[in-house]
């Protein structure tokens, strides 16, 4: 009996992402992946004909798993500033959980060219869109004073982006540990106090 199509591809990025963070994108073959993955090379490629087609498939898992748990954080709040804060918290929780995923998408993505720029700014786009929406409730509601909502959405995303990374460098800070003094710093960002 045969796996589904579905469990190959996953059992292939999941072993892509584990090559990608110890090797890194460059030094990476498609045979690792195969050996990683207890694949065989027709079935990568079946799935993905190329390594840079495994990349893009990791960041969509990863970026369709960080508004999951967004989308799943705005949902269990009312107001604008409720969303933005669960949403924060939700995002450095998921970030520690997936470090080495995170590295794949964040710093590796970073430099390897025109498809993968495009595909970065999309992904900071969408993000932007969401913190944005959220900011405008907030505006709307009044739990946030008047502002330029997309403005402040791009500078929390820059911030973020800023801080994961070196995280993701460094190890420090921790970021659930963190996660409260980055909330204060970034509601403060908004006009939204000593929350």
């Amino acid at each position: 009996m045969h796996p589904e199509p579905v469990d190959t591809r996953t059992r292939i990025l999941e072993a892509a992402a584990r090559v990608f963070a110890e090797k890194g994108y460059h030094e990476t073959r498609m045979d690792d992946i195969v050996s990683a993955s207890h694949t065989s090379k027709g079935s990568l490629c079946f799935h993905f004909p190329n390594k840079q087609e495994i990349f893009f498939g990791l960041i969509e898992t990863f970026t369709g798993l960080l508004e999951a748990r967004l989308t799943e954080s705005l949902a269990a709040e009312q107001h604008g500033l409720e969303q933005i804060e669960a949403a924060l918290t939700a995002s450095l929780r998921l970030f520690s959980q997936y470090r080495p995923l995170a590295k794949i998408v964040l710093v590796q993505a970073v430099g390897l060219g025109a498809a993968f720029e495009e595909r970065r700014r999309a992904i900071n786009d969408r993000f932007t869109t969401l913190i944005q929406a959220r900011l405008e409730k907030g505006i709307t509601d009044g739990s946030l004073p008047l502002q330029n909502a997309e403005l402040a959405a791009r500078a929390w995303v820059g911030a973020l982006n800023e801080i994961v990374i070196h995280w993701i460098y460094t190890g420090a800070p921790d970021l659930e540990t963190a996660a409260p003094e980055i909330k204060i710093f970034l509601l403060r960002s908004i006009g939204a106090g000593n929350s």
